[in-house]
């Protein structure tokens, strides 16, 4: 295996993996903004306002863009990566 398929591959890998994980990421930033500012609106301090709904927005955004990162995970490891490994 040459740089040139090494570098291509890994590039592909990080373009992969910043798609499967946008969407849990951009939830996460959105929820931590709008109860940012809530919270310096309402001077409520507390720690868990944060936590719990941003962890159960990103299960719910996990649940519903699980097939999305099912299908482009098996379609990269089968039309990239499986090739590559049988030589072809």
């Amino acid at each position: 295996m040459g740089e040139t398929v090494l570098f291509d591959m890994l590039r592909q890998s990080l373009l992969i993996a910043v798609r499967m994980s946008a969407p849990l990421l951009a939830v996460a930033l959105i929820t931590g903004v709008v109860i940012g500012l809530f919270q310096a609106l309402t001077s409520v301090q507390e720690m868990t306002l944060t936590f719990v709904p941003k962890v159960g927005l990103m299960l719910v955004v996990f649940w519903v863009s699980m097939s999305f990162m099912t299908t482009a995970l098996s379609d990269f490891y089968l039309g990239e990566i499986i090739p590559l490994i049988a030589g072809s």
